[in-house]
């Protein structure tokens, strides 16, 4: 077969390695950069440079690497992704975890709960971990539990048997032509659906609740309130059907978006296996202590506390950080543009004893947002690196306050990704 690896990164590098290994096809690597980020493999043909994605004629099958959008390409065959090839050659059944937030958390409570019973399961793709090379260790009667972002949704085929649609807000509208594009895409997680399937969404997400109805097969159940079955939480105890499963202190990960997440986890546990015991998902729940850059403690100084919450690069998670305390606080946002509205998080600003600093692209927009409610705790740091930063942020905070990295907007600008943003506020912190 006469196959095209679209895009040459991290992913595209990945998908090479496995076409490759098969040893029966013509491969050519397709970028619109003239050096790819990774390095070309020997001997191997390459369409590169701008507009390289438009001249694809002529091939079976263009393997598109998960940020490039399907209505770049332009072939007379195929268009397919990792993804794709994975729910397609996966032995074993896939739950798959979507949302704007907390993707990664609540795929890693159901990972680490179904661990605690026993099973052997497997957490792959947006996480970090690539669900094509994973394919070989998977066997029929293991669990996949998958990240799915909006990218790798975008044309899916097939949905997983059972689906966790959390929270969803804008968010990739630099990227998707609008957020009805980007609610599609998150959309083909159920699209497919079929009888035997289950699906677990958010209770009051109207999004969510699209997607829910774009397909009227398999067991629809909405996660935090009693009222389907759901598992919700009441006075500190995670509840279904009136019964007690655990306290919510099991959860390690601060929080309260967090015991939702939790709620969603097990909604979904209890829903594709129900001999999982409740001790089992205690066990699972308190074995997670949750991800790198999300709302993860660094270091206390001088009686402040340094959150890395990188990982927050929607208004919403942003909110959520500050939800999550009750001292004073610093809160670092503001990076590169994604298409975000910040009037909801300059509400919220209001509610909370907090110093805003601004940073990035997005420091005006932000500030505007804040001066429309009336927020004026915030300033603007010009040219900054993350020493600048995080210098600022110490001379701001009190004893006993906290400061959150917790940008609500991409890294893109300043930094390589949010994971590198994080990084480089753990060291400077560590440093202080």
């Amino acid at each position: 077969m006469k196959i095209a690896i679209a895009g040459f990164g991290l992913e595209g590098e990945e998908n090479y390695k496995y076409w490759a290994a098969q040893g029966e096809h013509d491969i050519t690597i397709v970028d619109e950069s003239e050096t790819p980020s990774h390095t070309l493999p020997d001997g191997v043909p390459t369409i590169l440079g701008p507009g390289a994605f438009e001249k694809l004629q002529g091939f079976d099958m263009v393997i598109r690497t998960a940020g490039l959008a399907p209505y770049k390409i332009k072939t007379d065959g195929k268009i397919w992704s990792a993804t794709n090839e994975f729910f397609e050659k996966s032995p074993a059944k896939i739950i798959g975890v979507t949302g704007s937030k907390g993707k990664g958390t609540t795929a890693s409570m159901i990972a680490t709960i179904f661990e605690a019973a026993g099973k052997n399961v497997h957490l792959v793709g947006n996480i970090g971990v690539s669900a094509i090379e994973a394919l070989d260790q998977i066997g029929s009667e293991d669990i996949v539990v998958y990240e799915l972002s909006s990218f790798q949704l975008w044309d899916l085929e097939r949905s997983p048997h059972g689906a966790v649609v959390l929270f969803i807000e804008p968010e990739h509208l630099n990227v998707h032509t609008s957020m009805e594009d980007y609610v599609s895409a998150k959309g083909h997680i159920r699209l497919h659906q079929t009888v035997d399937d289950i699906f677990v969404y958010h209770p009051t997400n109207r999004y969510a609740h699209e997607i829910a109805l774009s397909a009227n097969e398999g067991k629809t159940i909405r996660y935090g309130i009693s009222d389907d079955g759901g598992v919700y939480d009441r006075d500190g105890l995670f509840l279904q059907n009136g019964v007690i499963i655990c306290p919510t202190n099991a959860v390690q990960v601060i929080g309260a978006h967090n015991i939702e997440n939790a709620c969603a986890a097990i909604t979904l546990v209890r829903a594709y296996d129900p001999t999982v015991t409740v001790d089992e998902i205690e066990k699972g729940l308190r074995s997670f202590t949750g991800l790198p850059h999300r709302l993860k403690f660094v270091r206390e100084v001088a009686g402040v506390r340094y959150y890395d919450d990188s990982i927050a690069t929607t208004p919403s998670s942003a909110i959520a950080a500050l939800k999550s305390f009750n001292q004073p606080k610093v809160i670092i946002l503001g990076g590169s543009s994604k298409g975000s509205d910040f009037s909801t998080l300059a509400q919220e600003l209001l509610q909370h004893d907090v110093h805003a600093v601004l940073i990035g692209d997005e420091a005006t927009t932000i500030a505007n947002a804040c001066e429309a409610v009336g927020f004026k705790n915030y300033e603007i740091i010009a040219n900054p690196d993350m020493t600048k930063i995080v210098t600022r942020a110490r001379e701001l905070a009190t004893p006993g306050s906290v400061v959150l990295l917790s940008p609500s907007s991409a890294s893109f600008g300043l930094f390589k990704d949010y994971a590198d943003r994080g990084n480089q506020f753990i060291a400077v912190v560590e440093k202080l």
